[in-house]
Parts: C-alpha cells; sequence; structure tokens
C-alpha cells in the first residue's frame, strides 16, 4: 500500500477570549515540610463548621441521592428573614462569586462596559470577558476605592459596577457617605453590586451596610457568602440581595442545581447560630489586630484592613517574600510585583508568619 502522508492536527473550535487570561488560581496549599503547614492563602476561617451546622451538614447527606431544591425556598426564606427583605429579593449561588458570574452573564450584551476598581476580586475580569462584557479597570487610590474616578469612568455602555468592600485583596472599605455620592451619580439603568464577602469582620463604624443602602435604590445590588465568616468554603454557598428584577435576573442565569442539599442545610443552620458564630468571628478580628500591630511596629507598612487579611504592598519584592513564606511552611496569596495577601488563621499560624516578616531583609 501506498505509505499515507500524514494528517494535519485539527482540534476543535474554541472562543478567541480563552486565549486572552488565565483561569483562576485559587490560593496553593503549603509546601511539603517536615512541620505544620499552614494555609493562608484563601482567606478561610480557621474554624470548622459549629456542632450544630456539622450535625445538619451529616443529616443532609443521607438525601445525596436526591435533587436538591433548586429554588431553595428554605434557605431563601430564612437569609429573608434574617435581613427583614422580601424573599423575592433574594437568590442564592455557587458562593457569592458564582452571583457574580449570573449577574454578569445576565447584563452583558456585546459592548458592555463592567466597571471596578483595580487590584480587587480576581474573578472580575475573567468571568467579564467569558460573559462578553468590556472591563475598565480604575486604580485604586491609597490601596482603597477611587470613587470619584469610577465615577469619571462612567459611560453609556457602563452596565455594571462592582464595588468590593472590604477590598479583596488589600481589605480597606468605602466610606458610607462617600458611596451614597457616588452611587447618586450612576445612571438608573446601571447596575451597581456591593460585594460584601467579609462584611462579617468590619468594625469601622463609618463602613456601609449594603442591605440598608439597596432598600431606597433600585439599581443596587449586594452580594455576601458562607464561605468566609461562616466557614463553609468547601460548600460553595452565597447569596443576592436586591431589588426583586435584580434577584430574579440572578436566578433565571443560575446554574440548575448550583447549591447542594448539603450546601442549604449547612447555610440554615449557620443562620441559626450567628450569635455562637460571631464569638469566632470576633476572635478572628482581635487576631487580625495583633498581626497588622506587630506588622507595624516591625516596621512594616500595613493598611488598615476590615477583613480577615492583611496586604502588603511589595512590589518587585513579592514573590521572594511569598517565597520565605512558604519555606517557613507558611502559603500567602502573591500577587506578581504588587503585593502578598496573607489571611488570619490559627495563632501558631499567624506566630509563624510574624516570624517570617520579622526576619526578612529590607522590610519595608
Amino acid at each position: 500500500m501506498p505509505e499515507q502522508s500524514p494528517q494535519p492536527a485539527v482540534t476543535p473550535r474554541f472562543r478567541p477570549v480563552l486565549d486572552r487570561f488565565a483561569p483562576y488560581k485559587p490560593g496553593k496549599k503549603p509546601s511539603a515540610q517536615d512541620g505544620p503547614g499552614y494555609k493562608l492563602s484563601s482567606n478561610e476561617s480557621p474554624y470548622g463548621p459549629l456542632p450544630s451546622v456539622a450535625a445538619a451538614i451529616a443529616a443532609a447527606a443521607g438525601s445525596a441521592n436526591r435533587y436538591p431544591d433548586n429554588n431553595a425556598v428554605e434557605l431563601t426564606e430564612a437569609i429573608a428573614a434574617r435581613h427583614g427583605v422580601p424573599a423575592a429579593h433574594v437568590a442564592v449561588g455557587c458562593g457569592s462569586v458564582g452571583l457574580v458570574q449570573q449577574l454578569l452573564e445576565a447584563v452583558c450584551d456585546p459592548g458592555a462596559e463592567v466597571l471596578y476598581a483595580w487590584r480587587s476580586f480576581e474573578a472580575y475580569p475573567y468571568l467579564a470577558d467569558l460573559a462578553g462584557g468590556t472591563s475598565v479597570r480604575v486604580p485604586l487610590r491609597g490601596e482603597g476605592h477611587d470613587l470619584d474616578a469610577m465615577a469619571a469612568a462612567i459611560t453609556p455602555a457602563t452596565r455594571l459596577i462592582f464595588v468590593c468592600t472590604p477590598n479583596n485583596p488589600t481589605g480597606t472599605i468605602v466610606d458610607r457617605g462617600e458611596l451614597g455620592r457616588f452611587l447618586d451619580q450612576v445612571p438608573a439603568d446601571c447596575l451597581v453590586v456591593l460585594d460584601e464577602a467579609y462584611v462579617q469582620y468590619v468594625r469601622d463604624p463609618a463602613a456601609p451596610d449594603g442591605v440598608e443602602m439597596y432598600r431606597d435604590r433600585p439599581n443596587v445590588a449586594v452580594l455576601r457568602t458562607f464561605s468566609k465568616a461562616y466557614g463553609l468554603a468547601g460548600l460553595r454557598v452565597g447569596y443576592l440581595i436586591g431589588p426583586e428584577p435584580v434577584a430574579a435576573a440572578a436566578r433565571k442565569t443560575m446554574l440548575t442545581f448550583t447549591v447542594s442539599t448539603v450546601a442549604q442545610a449547612a447555610a440554615i443552620a449557620s443562620l441559626a447560630a450567628e450569635s455562637e458564630l460571631m464569638e469566632r468571628v470576633d476572635a478572628v478580628v482581635a487576631e487580625r489586630q495583633r498581626v497588622r500591630d506587630a506588622l507595624l511596629a516591625m516596621g512594616w507598612a500595613v493598611p488598615p484592613t476590615e477583613a480577615n487579611f492583611v496586604w502588603l504592598r511589595l512590589g518587585a519584592d513579592t514573590v521572594n517574600f511569598a517565597a520565605a513564606c512558604d519555606r517557613a511552611g507558611i502559603s500567602t496569596r502573591p500577587f506578581a510585583d504588587e503585593g502578598v495577601r496573607v489571611s488570619i488563621g490559627e495563632v501558631a499560624a499567624n506566630d509563624v508568619f510574624l516570624e517570617v516578616a520579622q526576619a526578612y531583609p529590607g522590610r519595608a
């Protein structure tokens, strides 16, 4: 038989947008080493679920052969009752990041602009790209949102604005009065989403309460999550509170059955145990203050933080510092040439991190 020439390689056709960005990279685990390792890279709670929540998880696992309630009726009603809002103003999703995606899919036509501060939550750029939106990034000012510059960046094409407060990864908040003045400048047909994933850790009286601010603003919605303070990061459940048309749009774009029965049961039990949970949150806040005070005493520049992490702007030294932490068994979240975000973990983990910070040469 005549020898056949090799066939040219043919691959399926994918959207060109996939060539323009890297997918989300979760916080790395500690490198293998002899002693205990500590993961301070993902802003997780150092505490496991409360006993009552663990019991609810175990009970719900027995029905894992059945699909979850796609409308999450019981959880929706529990969230609505907790915040004093109509159930029709609530939507749930696969963590608050799932709701970010749902909202982007709901608003992004070709040419739609998505406006946010930068640096802020890493998922905004790539989810906006996937939804077909055009990102407009407004640089931070002093590690916080520059709301005046963000207002100036609004155009007729702006469809969605994210305000992350406390901001991830810098930990700063927006001032309630400044936010109100900013919202007054946003066109009524442009949706503003207040991303409050870390709201339970906030102690600054100047911080806004998104649930209060949305009540008389038809273009404002709030995102919250059970992943951080509630200690349910592995179960993936978050929620939106917003005007009925906004919540309805988010529900329409939710992936079917995306919030599991176990996640729903755990979230309901967590709401019922909030007073006990807040004791843990207060302990994290106290550790946050201890860590920041120690860093400041060492000469580090650390912006005030209202989240469960601290931010060190290290510029070109970022990767080297993260590597020093890694060698000590501490995984952190470096943003190359910008800075390192370090979660507040167990006391022992925080102590090891502080030892690295103390020994690091040329600290800021």
